[in-house]
Parts: C-alpha cells; structure tokens; sequence
C-alpha cells in the first residue's frame, strides 16, 4: 500500500465530520504535500478524536506551527 493510502486509512475515524475533513485534505494536498506537511497531517493523526474535534471543528490553535498550518488548511477546504 502506498503512503498515501496508508495515511487514507488512518483518516477514517469515529466521527464523520473527521473522516470527511481529513480525506479531504489529502486527496486535495496529499499527492503534492512536502515532507513537512506529511509529517504534521500525521502527527495529527496520531491525536485522539476529542482532541481533533478541538483543532478541526472548535477552532482550537495548535500549538506547534508546522501543525496549525495543515489545521488551517484542513478547516479552509
């Protein structure tokens, strides 16, 4: 399976709302994302679903930038 099918699988969650924010993202950014921002959509994967919900659907700030810049894009479309 190739990397992006690996992290497409991780986006499906508990929640709906996630899963569609996060496949999103990355048939949109995924093919064309740099290293650092792979790297950041993954450390986002890494997080709960409470604390997702926070960042994507709250509006929560993240507090490392190299992660607010893929939620801000995320909750942009």
């Amino acid at each position: 399976m190739s990397e992006i099918g690996q992290l497409r699988w991780r986006c499906r969650r508990g929640m709906k709302e996630l899963d569609v924010l996060l496949e999103r993202w990355l048939a949109r950014h995924g093919p064309t994302a740099d290293a650092a921002a792979i790297g950041a959509f993954e450390a986002l994967l890494n997080l709960q679903d409470p604390e997702l919900a926070r960042y994507l659907l709250a509006g929560e700030p993240h507090l490392e930038a190299d992660i607010r810049s893929v939620i801000e894009r995320i909750r942009e479309g």
